[in-house]
C-alpha cells in the first residue's frame, strides 16, 4: 500500500482536494483573498528556473524546422482546432468553450513533458528545447490569441496587454531570476530535486481546489454534461497526439526526436493557464477552468501510455541488427 500511495500520490491528491472543494468551498475566498496561490506559482517558476539546464538546448536552435514545427502547433494550430471543435460539441455552453480554449493556448508543460519522454527514451535534449521556447514566446501568443479567437461568439473584451503583463511578472521573472541565480546554487540543488517536484505539484492541487470550489454550485448544476466535457477533453488530447506525431514524421525527425515532439509538444500547463482565468474570467464563466483541469489529468494518465509505446518501440528497434532510429 505505501508504495502504491508513493507512486500515485499525485492522482489520489486530485481526488481528495475536488472533495474537499465540495465540502469546504470558503477556503477558496481566503487562499485567493492573500494571494497564496499567486505566490506558491511563482515560487514554482522560481524553482523552475533554478532547475532548468538550458546549457545543452543551444545546439537546437540552428534546427529551424523544429522550432517552426513547435511554435505553429503549440500556440497557434492547437488553440485554433480546440476552439473550433469546442463549438461544435458545446454551442450553448460559453464556459467550456473559453476554458478548452485557455488551456489550448497555454505553453507546454514544464516537468512532465520532459520526464515522459525520458520515459519514452527520447530525445530530452529537444524536449527541453520545446519547452523554453514554447514557454517564452506563449507569455506574446496567449493574450492574442485568446483575444483573437475569443471575439467571435463571445461579448469579450480581453485587456491583452494587462494579460501580457501579469504573465511577465508571475512566470517570465521568476524564471528568469531563477536562471541567474542557478550558477551560485547549482551544487545545492541536487539534493533538493524531489522537493521541488512535489512543491510544483501542490501548486497543480491547489489550483484544482481553489478552481472547483470557486464553482461547486455550478459544477453540481452541470450534472452529466460533465462527462461529455470528460470524453471531448480525451478525444481533443488524442487527436493532438497524433496530430504532432504526423508533424514529426513530415519533417522528418528520427524516433527519439519523434517521441519528444509528440508527447511535449501535446502538453500545456495548469498554472499559466489558472493565471488567465482567475484574472480575466473567474467570474463571468466559472467553470472555465474545468476544461484546463480535466486535460491535465487526462495528458498525465494518458502521455504516461503513450510513452510507454514509444519506448518499447525504440527498445525494439533497437535489437534488430543494422536497425536505424532515423525514419
Amino acid at each position: 500500500m505505501k508504495a502504491f500511495l508513493s507512486k500515485h500520490w499525485f492522482f489520489i491528491g486530485i481526488a481528495v482536494v475536488s472533495l474537499a472543494a465540495f465540502l469546504f468551498p470558503a477556503v477558496g475566498p481566503v487562499v485567493k483573498k492573500y494571494k497564496i496561490l499567486n505566490i506558491g506559482i511563482f515560487l514554482a517558476f522560481l524553482i523552475t528556473g533554478l532547475t532548468l539546464d538550458t546549457r545543452t538546448i543551444m545546439d537546437q536552435l540552428k534546427n529551424i524546422r523544429v522550432l517552426l514545427a513547435a511554435l505553429l502547433s503549440s500556440l497557434f494550430l492547437i488553440p485554433l482546432f480546440t476552439w473550433m471543435t469546442a463549438r461544435l460539441v458545446f454551442p450553448d455552453m460559453p464556459d467550456f468553450i473559453i476554458g478548452a480554449t485557455i488551456i489550448a493556448a497555454a505553453p507546454v508543460t514544464i516537468a512532465s513533458g520532459t520526464v515522459m519522454t525520458a520515459m519514452a527514451l527520447g530525445n530530452v535534449t529537444l524536449s527541453l528545447f520545446i519547452c523554453v521556447l514554447c514557454n517564452f514566446a506563449a507569455l506574446i501568443t496567449m493574450p492574442f490569441m485568446l483575444s483573437f479567437l475569443l471575439r467571435f461568439g463571445q461579448p469579450i473584451d480581453l485587456p491583452v496587454f494587462a494579460i501580457l503583463n501579469s504573465l511577465i511578472i508571475t512566470v517570465l521573472a521568476p524564471t528568469v531570476i531563477g536562471q541567474i541565480l542557478q550558477p551560485k546554487l547549482r551544487h545545492l540543488l541536487g539534493s533538493w530535486k524531489q522537493t521541488f517536484s512535489i512543491f510544483s505539484q501542490c501548486v497543480v492541487l491547489l489550483i484544482i481546489y481553489n478552481a472547483v470550489s470557486a464553482s461547486s454550485d455550478r459544477i453540481t448544476e452541470a450534472g452529466v454534461t460533465i462527462l461529455v466535457l470528460l470524453a471531448f477533453m480525451a478525444l481533443l488530447h488524442t487527436m493532438i497526439l497524433v496530430f504532432n506525431f504526423g508533424i514529426s514524421r513530415l519533417i522528418r525527425l528520427d524516433r527519439p526526436s519523434t517521441s519528444a515532439f509528440t508527447i511535449h509538444t501535446s502538453q500545456k500547463t495548469l498554472t499559466v493557464s489558472y493565471l488567465v482565468w482567475s484574472g480575466y474570467f473567474a467570474a463571468a464563466f466559472p467553470l472555465a477552468m474545468l476544461p484546463g483541469i480535466i486535460y491535465h489529468l487526462i495528458q498525465m494518465i494518458m502521455d504516461t501510455f503513450v510513452a510507454s509505446i514509444f519506448r518499447r518501440q525504440l527498445e525494439k528497434n533497437s535489437r534488430v541488427p543494422g536497425a536505424s532510429g532515423d525514419n
